[in-house]
C-alpha cells in the first residue's frame, strides 16, 4: 500500500539515501561519526541496526522515545525495527507530523554481513518507499590492513566492494604501503567505476563522499563518457590479471589457507560495444531476461546504449535493473553502445550471446501472425538469446 503523508514545504521533493556497507570492523562506525561530526551533514536521519553496533554515546543530547536519539550534531538516530520499509515509513510520518526533528537526508549503515543489494531494491522499488526516497550514492569502507583477507575469504566483502559508487580505505594509518597498493590495485581491478579515497580515522569531508540534495544518478551521468572509458580500459587490464593470477596459485598450498583465487576467478570485470542502435522492445526484454536468468550473477551493470538513436543509461546490481534513464543529449561524438559488466560466475562470451536480443523489433512483417507481439524471424533471435543461457546458470 503505497504511504500518504501531508505536504511540507520544508521537505525535500524525494530524501536522497546514503547506504553506507562495510565488512565486520571496516571502520564504517568510524566513518559516520566523524561525518556527524560535520555541519554540514545536520537534519540528517542515521538509519543502524543496533544502537550498540553504533558507538555514538559520546554525541548523544536527548531520547525523544525507545527508538530514537537525537545527537549533538542535530542528527536524529534510529535503529530498524521490523523492516527497512517500516523504518523508512515512520520516519517520514513522524517528520510530518512535527513528532520528531525535520530531516533532509537518510543515511542507513549496515551490518558487516550484509548484501547491499536487498536495501538498494527497497530504496529503489518498494511502492511504500520509492515515491519518497532515491538513492544518493553506496559508499562501501574496506579495512587497508585486513581488507584483502576479507576479500579472499569472505564474498559478502566482494560484494559490497562490488556495488560501491565510492569506497572508502579505512585505517590507512596502521598499514603500510606494500599492503595498500596491491589492495588498491585489487578494488580498482574489481569496480573500476568507483572512486576510492585513502581515509585516516574516519576524517573526510561529506561533499567528498556525498551528492547530498541532488539526484545521484543524474549527478553521475555527467561524467559517463569518462567512467565507461576508464572502466573498459580497466576492465581489459582485470581480465589479463585474472589469467595471470590464476597461473600463479595454481598448485598453492600454504599453511594458511589463501581463498584469493576462489573469489577473484569467479569475478569477471569487462566491457561490450555495440555498434548498431538499439530497438527499444529489444532493450526492455534483453534486462528482463538479464535479471530473471542471471541476476544474481550480475554484481554491478552500468551502460550507455544508444536506443534508437537516442542516448539511455542502464544500471544495475545483481537482478535489481533500475528504470533506463534518457539523456537530454548525447556526452559525446560517440553514438555506440558501450556497457561495462562486473559478473560473479558469468562470462563475456555467455552475455555476448544475448545481445542479439536488442535487436527485436515491435515492427512486423507480412509473414508474422496477428498475434505475435514480434516479428518472426526477430522473435527467433530472442529464442536463440534465451537459450544460450539454457543449461547452464551456475550458482552466485
Amino acid at each position: 500500500m503505497t504511504m500518504t503523508v501531508d505536504t511540507d514545504p520544508t521537505a525535500p521533493a524525494r530524501y536522497p539515501v546514503v547506504l553506507i556497507t562495510g565488512f565486520l570492523g571496516s571502520g564504517k562506525t568510524t566513518l559516520l561519526a566523524q561525518l556527524l561530526r560535520h555541519p554540514g551533514m545536520n537534519n540528517t536521519a542515521v538509519i543502524v541496526n543496533e544502537f550498540g553496533e553504533i558507538g555514538l554515546d559520546h554525541m548523544l543530547v536527548e531520547t525523544p522515545d525507545e527508538e530514537m536519539v537525537l545527537l549533538n550534531s542535530g542528527c536524529l538516530c534510529c535503529s530498524i525495527r521490523g523492516d527497512l520499509v517500516n523504518t523508512l515509513s515512520q520516519l517520514l510520518l513522524r517528520r510530518h507530523a512535527g513528532e520528531i526533528p525535520a530531516f533532509d537526508r537518510v543515511v542507513v549503515e549496515t551490518t558487516g554481513l550484509a548484501d547491499p543489494a536487498p536495501i538498494l531494491h527497497t530504496v529503489l522499488t518498494d511502492e511504500a518507499v520509492s515515491p519518497h526516497f532515491l538513492l544518493d550514492s553506496v559508499i562501501t569502507v574496506v579495512d587497508a590492513v585486513n581488507g584483502g583477507g576479507q576479500l579472499d575469504r569472505h564474498f559478502e566483502s566482494v560484494k559490497q566492494a562490488a556495488v560501491a559508487d565510492r569506497i572508502v580505505l579505512s585505517k590507512t594509518d596502521l598499514a603500510t604501503r606494500e599492503t595498500i597498493d596491491p589492495l588498491l590495485g585489487r578494488l580498482a581491478k574489481l569496480n573500476p567505476g568507483a572512486d576510492i579515497l585513502e581515509v585516516t580515522q574516519g576524517v573526510v569531508e561529506p561533499d567528498t563522499l556525498l551528492n547530498f540534495g541532488t539526484d545521484g544518478r543524474r549527478s553521475r551521468q555527467l561524467d559517463m563518457t569518462d567512467w565507461l572509458r576508464e572502466s573498459g580500459q580497466a576492465a581489459e587490464q582485470s581480465n589479463d590479471h585474472h589469467a595471470q593470477h590464476d597461473h600463479e596459485h595454481d598448485g598453492h598450498h600454504g599453511a594458511e589457507p589463501h581463498a584469493h583465487h576462489n573469489h577473484d576467478a569467479d569475478i569477471r570485470t569487462f566491457s561490450v560495444v555495440r555498434e548498431t542502435p538499439v530497438e527499444p522492445a529489444g532493450l526492455e526484454l534483453w534486462l528482463n531476461m538479464l535479471s530473471g536468468f542471471r541476476g544474481p550473477n550480475l554484481l554491478r551493470v552500468k551502460g550507455l546504449l544508444n536506443v534508437a538513436g537516442d542516448p539511455v543509461v542502464v544500471h544495475a546490481v545483481q537482478h535489481l535493473f533500475h528504470d533506463p534513464i534518457a539523456l537530454s543529449k548525447w556526452p559525446s561524438d560517440d553514438r555506440r553502445s558501450r556497457i561495462v559488466f562486473i559478473t560473479h560466475k558469468l562470462e563475456r562470451d555467455e552475455v555476448e550471446k544475448t545481445l542479439q536480443a536488442l535487436d527485436l523489433s515491435t515492427d512486423k512483417s507480412a509473414d508474422t501472425p496477428a498475434d505475435s507481439p514480434f516479428d518472426t524471424d526477430t522473435y527467433e533471435k530472442f529464442v536463440k538469446a534465451m537459450q544460450s543461457f539454457g543449461g547452464s546458470e551456475k550458482s552466485s
